[in-house]
Protein backbone atom coordinates (compact mmCIF):
# COMPACT_ATOMS: atom_id res chain seq x y z
CA UNK A 1 0.00 0.00 0.00
CA UNK A 2 1.15 3.78 -0.84
CA UNK A 3 0.89 6.52 1.65
CA UNK A 4 -0.81 9.45 -0.54
CA UNK A 5 0.68 12.25 1.89
CA UNK A 6 -1.13 14.88 3.15
CA UNK A 7 -5.06 14.23 2.95
CA UNK A 8 -6.47 16.17 0.24
CA UNK A 9 -9.81 16.71 1.66
CA UNK A 10 -10.53 20.21 1.99
CA UNK A 11 -10.62 21.62 5.55
CA UNK A 12 -13.93 22.91 7.45
CA UNK A 13 -14.19 26.05 9.12
CA UNK A 14 -16.96 27.13 11.33
CA UNK A 15 -17.23 30.67 11.81
CA UNK A 16 -18.25 30.34 16.41
CA UNK A 17 -19.39 33.94 16.50
CA UNK A 18 -19.25 37.20 14.73
CA UNK A 19 -19.92 40.76 16.25
CA UNK A 20 -18.34 44.21 16.11
CA UNK A 21 -16.91 46.57 18.48
CA UNK A 22 -17.02 50.00 16.73
CA UNK A 23 -15.58 49.88 13.55
CA UNK A 24 -13.97 46.22 14.79
CA UNK A 25 -15.02 43.13 13.83
CA UNK A 26 -14.41 40.46 16.43
CA UNK A 27 -14.49 36.55 14.95
CA UNK A 28 -13.73 33.38 16.92
CA UNK A 29 -13.25 30.50 13.64
CA UNK A 30 -12.61 26.72 14.58
CA UNK A 31 -11.71 23.85 12.61
CA UNK A 32 -9.24 23.19 9.94
CA UNK A 33 -8.36 26.12 7.31
CA UNK A 34 -6.46 25.22 3.84
CA UNK A 35 -6.88 27.05 0.80
CA UNK A 36 -10.43 25.78 0.06
CA UNK A 37 -12.02 27.03 3.39
CA UNK A 38 -10.54 30.20 4.05
CA UNK A 39 -13.03 31.57 1.52
CA UNK A 40 -15.92 31.85 3.30
CA UNK A 41 -13.75 34.13 6.26
CA UNK A 42 -12.24 35.79 3.12
CA UNK A 43 -15.75 36.73 2.02
CA UNK A 44 -16.22 37.80 5.25
CA UNK A 45 -13.26 40.34 5.55
CA UNK A 46 -14.13 41.39 2.18
CA UNK A 47 -17.51 42.59 3.22
CA UNK A 48 -16.83 43.72 6.15
CA UNK A 49 -14.24 46.41 4.50
CA UNK A 50 -16.27 47.17 2.32
CA UNK A 51 -18.98 47.93 5.18
CA UNK A 52 -16.17 50.42 6.52
CA UNK A 53 -14.91 48.17 9.20
CA UNK A 54 -11.10 49.21 10.03
CA UNK A 55 -10.34 46.55 12.93
CA UNK A 56 -10.02 42.41 12.83
CA UNK A 57 -10.07 40.67 16.07
CA UNK A 58 -9.74 37.06 15.00
CA UNK A 59 -10.12 34.55 17.96
CA UNK A 60 -8.14 31.64 16.55
CA UNK A 61 -7.75 29.50 19.96
CA UNK A 62 -9.83 26.57 18.14
CA UNK A 63 -7.96 26.22 14.91
CA UNK A 64 -7.00 22.71 14.95
CA UNK A 65 -4.94 23.21 11.28
CA UNK A 66 -3.91 25.73 9.16
CA UNK A 67 -1.77 26.43 5.80
CA UNK A 68 -0.57 29.37 3.45
CA UNK A 69 -4.67 29.47 2.38
CA UNK A 70 -4.90 31.10 6.09
CA UNK A 71 -1.95 33.55 5.48
CA UNK A 72 -3.13 34.61 2.23
CA UNK A 73 -6.75 35.94 3.66
CA UNK A 74 -4.40 37.49 7.17
CA UNK A 75 -2.34 39.30 4.78
CA UNK A 76 -5.03 40.79 2.75
CA UNK A 77 -6.99 42.24 5.34
CA UNK A 78 -4.36 44.94 6.30
CA UNK A 79 -4.53 46.52 2.89
CA UNK A 80 -5.74 49.74 2.83
CA UNK A 81 -4.75 50.71 7.06
CA UNK A 82 -7.04 47.84 8.67
CA UNK A 83 -5.54 46.28 11.73
CA UNK A 84 -5.12 42.87 12.37
CA UNK A 85 -4.78 41.20 15.60
CA UNK A 86 -5.18 37.75 16.48
CA UNK A 87 -5.44 36.39 19.35
CA UNK A 88 -5.42 32.94 21.68
CA UNK A 89 -3.07 31.55 18.93
CA UNK A 90 -3.57 27.94 19.03
CA UNK A 91 -1.01 25.25 18.89
CA UNK A 92 -1.21 25.02 14.55
CA UNK A 93 -1.49 28.57 14.23
CA UNK A 94 1.42 29.63 16.49
CA UNK A 95 3.08 26.69 14.19
CA UNK A 96 2.25 28.46 10.93
CA UNK A 97 3.65 31.54 12.37
CA UNK A 98 6.74 30.06 13.32
CA UNK A 99 7.24 28.13 9.78
CA UNK A 100 5.79 31.61 7.54
CA UNK A 101 8.46 33.75 10.25
CA UNK A 102 11.26 30.99 9.81
CA UNK A 103 10.70 31.16 5.53
CA UNK A 104 10.78 34.91 5.72
CA UNK A 105 14.29 35.39 7.04
CA UNK A 106 15.15 33.19 4.16
CA UNK A 107 15.26 33.28 0.30
CA UNK A 108 11.68 33.61 -0.17
CA UNK A 109 10.35 36.59 1.55
CA UNK A 110 6.88 36.13 2.40
CA UNK A 111 5.77 39.59 3.56
CA UNK A 112 5.57 40.97 6.79
CA UNK A 113 4.13 38.42 9.50
CA UNK A 114 5.67 40.47 13.01
CA UNK A 115 3.06 42.37 15.28
CA UNK A 116 -0.19 40.05 14.22
CA UNK A 117 -0.21 37.62 17.08
CA UNK A 118 -1.03 38.66 20.84
CA UNK A 119 -1.57 36.19 23.62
Amino acid sequence: MHDLGADAAPGVIVIDACTTLGTTLVVHVRGEIDRFSAAPLGALLMSAAADGYTGLLLDVARVTFCDSGFLAVLRWWPRGGRDLRLINPSRAVDRLFRAAGAAARGPAVLGPLSGVMAT
